[in-house]
């Protein structure tokens, strides 16, 4: 009886696999955005309560009921014969009746998530870019960037390829016009 070869693994795959099998420190986050492993230290209290004052109005503003997740991995579809994108969020947004979060997966599909928000931390770069193109590429609607080094936030939307065609910025402290499901002035007085 003969042994039946195996094929070998692509580069994309060996990259995917090391990358799952990873032991990140308490913590720590790691993600597979754009063929790079990034891994990033836990977030100081400032990034935190960026992500709660808008959690807040999210919830008692919208004007459909949503979910959040700040520890869902979305897989998304990545470019340049990369693997699949696996990005985490700082926070993920979902109409309820979707119950997107549920399943014993880390990782889930990105279809039905209404909304992404990142706030910048130690790798600035890859939230301003990296990861717009990879929830653009992923079909995600609205992208929500808090940018504290700019003191300003984006919010991303009509995503086409790896882009977003529109985008509108404003300065910390003034607000910022959500389109539906949200339905709101995102009142950003609180951070500054």
């Amino acid at each position: 009886m003969t042994a039946m070869a195996h094929e070998p693994l692509t580069q994309e795959e060996v990259l995917l696999e090391g990358f799952l099998a990873l032991d990140t420190p308490e913590g720590f986050r790691a993600e597979l955005i754009e063929g790079e492993i990034v891994v990033t230290p836990p977030p100081d209290g400032d990034h935190e309560d960026y992500i709660n004052l808008i959690m807040k109005q999210v919830i008692r503003r919208s004007r459909t009921d949503m979910d959040f997740s700040g520890n869902k991995g979305l897989k998304l579809q990545s470019g340049g014969g990369c693997p699949k994108d696996h990005v985490i969020p700082d926070g993920t947004i979902a109409p309820t009746k979707l119950r997107l979060y549920r399943g014993a997966d880390s990782w889930m599909p990105c279809e039905g998530v209404a909304l992404v928000l990142e706030v910048t931390s130690t790798k600035p770069k890859a939230d301003r870019e990296a990861k717009s193109r990879c929830y653009a590429r992923g079909g995600i609607p609205l992208y929500l960037l808090v940018d504290r080094e700019a003191s300003s936030i984006t919010l991303f939307s009509d995503p086409e390829k790896d882009d977003y065609r529109e985008h509108c910025t404003r300065p910390l402290g003034k607000p910022l016009a959500l389109p539906e499901p949200f339905a709101f002035d995102l009142d950003t007085s609180d951070f500054l």
